[in-house]
């Protein structure tokens, strides 16, 4: 039990980038740092916090599965409940770490900073930033400004929100940004600052995730065949990234029809990076537009992407038994 003022911070460790090495048999990029190894090679975290390394997993980002997802969302959730633990840092791999920082904050109730940290150079090349990147994240952590801000991202020396980052780029550090609201804050040696007030939070109390969630992307000429397979599959959720302001090609509105007559609920978001749904098309040349989709009873993403809907719909199945609930869950956005 630490004997000093110094705040105690939990480090879960799930792999990626952050934690890899070049192999020099093979010369592919993998997971070969331990959370102990990891906090040896930042000393200055001595000077910033008690850090207790707990190893979740030891993947690639494109590995972590949404049932992983939410085991470590409780695992989180029990360390928080711990009065001696200020906070939470989980290192973790760029591919899918918007998705995990999502549904953790979609479903932890605790108003503790959890910070996700990442790094898009691993530990073997020139001016590697996972361990900047950590450092940074325990500082969020330790601020007291950042209790009731919801789960956080830190890279690059910037700040953003779970619910608006994504990455953007695939080798550029400088890959994680929040289109629509931009970073909510900043990290330097000499203190975290936030450049926006936090949002209230509405915790989804899911007693479980639905992993059989389907993202579909359509593009011209597109039809509903991907819906149909799905609903034959037994999906038990669709989410169909539309084009524009929320918008399908005509021929795959039969198979939204088939899905929710299933009692099989559709969400629709739009492949834009930028700006919110507009149900403002439809009808005549303009079927499969977005106040089509939304007289039938699609779900509105709102401004989030496909790859976050379909996490936001994966919770919002396990903790509601209709369409109804689900809805309403979205609309809370």
């Amino acid at each position: 039990m630490p004997t000093d003022s110094k705040p105690l911070l939990r480090l879960f460790t799930t792999g990626g980038t952050i934690a890899s090495r070049r192999d020099p048999v093979t010369g592919a990029v993998r997971t070969a740092a331990s959370g102990e190894e990891l906090r040896q090679l930042v000393p200055e975290l001595v000077d910033v916090a008690h850090l207790e390394v707990e190893p979740f997993a030891a993947v690639n980002g494109w590995n972590v599965t949404p049932l992983m997802m939410f085991d470590l969302a409780q695992r989180i959730a029990a360390a928080l409940a711990a009065p001696t633990v200020a906070g939470v840092v989980v290192t973790h791999g760029t591919d899918t770490v918007e998705e995990t920082a999502f549904l953790v904050d979609l479903v932890l109730a605790s108003d503790k900073p959890v910070v996700f940290a990442v790094a898009m150079r691993h530990l073997g090349e020139p001016g590697a930033d996972g361990p900047r990147n950590l450092l940074d994240a325990a500082r969020v952590a330790v601020a007291p400004v950042s209790r009731g801000r919801g789960v956080l991202l830190v890279a690059n020396e910037t700040i953003h929100t779970a619910a608006h980052v994504t990455k953007t780029h695939t080798t550029n550090p400088a890959a994680f940004e929040s289109p629509n609201h931009g970073p909510t804050g900043e990290v330097r040696e000499a203190g975290v600052r936030y450049l926006h007030p936090p949002t209230p939070r509405r915790p989804i109390a899911a007693r479980r995730v639905e992993p059989e969630v389907l993202l579909v992307k359509v593009a011209a000429g597109g039809d509903d065949r991907p819906l149909r397979w799905a609903l034959a599959a037994g999906y038990r959720g669709i989410v169909v990234e539309g084009s524009g302001a929320g918008n399908v090609p005509v021929a795959v509105v039969p198979g939204i029809e088939a899905a929710l007559a299933a009692e099989v609920p559709v969400v629709l978001a739009s492949r834009c990076p930028r700006g919110f749904l507009a149900p403002i098309y439809g009808g005549g040349g303009a079927a499969g537009g977005g106040k089509d989709l939304a007289a039938l009873g699609v779900i509105p993403a709102n401004e989030l992407p496909g790859q976050k809907a379909r996490i936001k719909l994966m919770v919002a199945i396990g903790a509601v038994d209709d369409i109804e609930g689900v809805r309403r869950l979205f609309a809370e956005a």
